[in-house]
């Protein structure tokens, strides 16, 4: 334990998603091994039941397990709510050194991640010390830029949730502070690395992760927000390998709506991980995002530039042969200067074709 705010004790907790259960359990079971003195807090989706079991545990036996009807409630939202609620009351009611907190499979830890950030109070005697992401080393490339969707993959997922896995694996890894692949290849390890934050530790087992170092604490919000954050401003690392690619795609200008929807689906195409910002003249006000994974691209609302310069930025993360094609199509795409000449950057325009993804065209026009 360590000092919580208030100069009481405070439980330490690491973090462990993944896409399926037995990479999860498999993590979770050998840090629990090698670090007696743990608590474990499985949590469990059946999708045919609609239900969510929360299960406790430590070295020596099953303390609780609690079943949850999960008919028309977010899957999401319970898991924070409950899992938050848990380790509070862990850490006030038993003198655990830390407690490792296994989510059900695909859902992402950033969420838990920002709540405790953001209400430091709900759980006053926790700190997060670390998120954890347990993958396949002979899936990764394919987890990570491949083209499925989780309910292709029969994972314990709702019908309805539309999720491809690459967003969601590669989401992921891009707010872990660790990362555990067994049998992965150089290939495999480069992509991780490049869509990890800097300084990300990769291991093929626990036992070659310092886990002490994780449970002394080692995440850090503010970097891990600063890394997933919408626009970035700042230079990305130094990148050192041919596989995957790294594209820096900048500019001060904004698409053209029409340009734009004519090379979609080359922009978004491809095993690769895409995401960033995008402005267009018809909507000079507002930031739109972009999200891609896999061949498959969200783009959507992301507030609004308030004071700060319009930027179009997407940095994309490639395995494939589609580059070059890729930097021209991305290029084209942007106002030309003749038609900055003739019109400006910020346009007057009854439709531009983005309504269904960004909303009424008004909110984005200038005043």
């Amino acid at each position: 334990m360590r000092d919580d705010e208030s100069g009481g004790r405070a439980t330490k907790v690491v973090l462990v998603s993944g896409l399926t259960e037995t990479s999860m359990a498999t993590t979770t079971t050998v840090m629990q091994w090698y670090v007696p003195g743990l608590a474990v807090v499985r949590h469990h989706f059946d999708p045919r039941r609609e239900t969510l079991t929360r299960t406790v545990c430590d070295e020596h036996e099953v303390l609780e397990r609690v079943e949850l009807d999960m008919t028309d409630a977010c899957l999401d939202c319970t898991v924070r709510a409950d899992l938050i609620a848990t380790l509070e009351r862990l850490s006030t009611q038993h003198t655990y050194e830390a407690v490792i907190a296994q989510l059900p499979a695909t859902v992402e830890a950033m969420q838990v991640c920002r709540a405790l950030h953001a209400n430091p109070g709900r759980a006053p005697h926790v700190r997060l010390a670390a998120s954890v992401v347990a993958l396949e080393g002979s899936t990764a490339c394919d987890d990570l830029v491949g083209p499925d969707y989780l309910d292709e993959r029969e994972l314990p997922v709702r019908e309805d949730d539309l999720r491809g896995v690459a967003e969601t694996a590669s989401a992921m890894v891009e707010c872990a502070d660790a990362v555990v692949c067994p049998d992965a290849g150089s290939r495999e390890r480069a992509l991780i690395r490049t869509l990890g934050r800097p300084g990300i530790a990769l291991a093929g087992s626990v036992g070659e992760l310092d886990l002490a170092g994780l449970l002394a604490g080692v995440h850090d919000h503010r970097s891990c927000e600063q890394w997933n954050a919408v626009v970035r401003r700042g230079p990305l690392p130094r990148h050192h390998h041919a596989q995957p690619w790294v594209l820096d795609l900048a500019s001060a200008r904004p698409f053209h709506p029409d340009r734009l929807h004519a090379a979609i689906r080359v922009l978004g195409a491809g095993a690769r991980r895409a995401r960033g910002c995008f402005w267009l003249p018809s909507r000079p006000t507002q930031t739109c995002q972009w999200d891609g994974a896999g061949g498959q691209l969200s783009i959507g609302q992301a507030g609004s530039w308030g004071n700060t310069r319009p930027l179009t930025r997407i940095v994309v993360v490639g395995i494939d042969e589609g580059r070059d094609e890729l930097e021209e199509a991305f290029r084209a795409c942007l106002l030309t200067d003749d038609e900055i000449a003739e019109r400006g950057q910020y346009w007057e325009r009854c439709d531009d074709g983005f309504t269904p993804w960004l909303g009424p065209l008004g909110a984005g026009r200038a005043g």
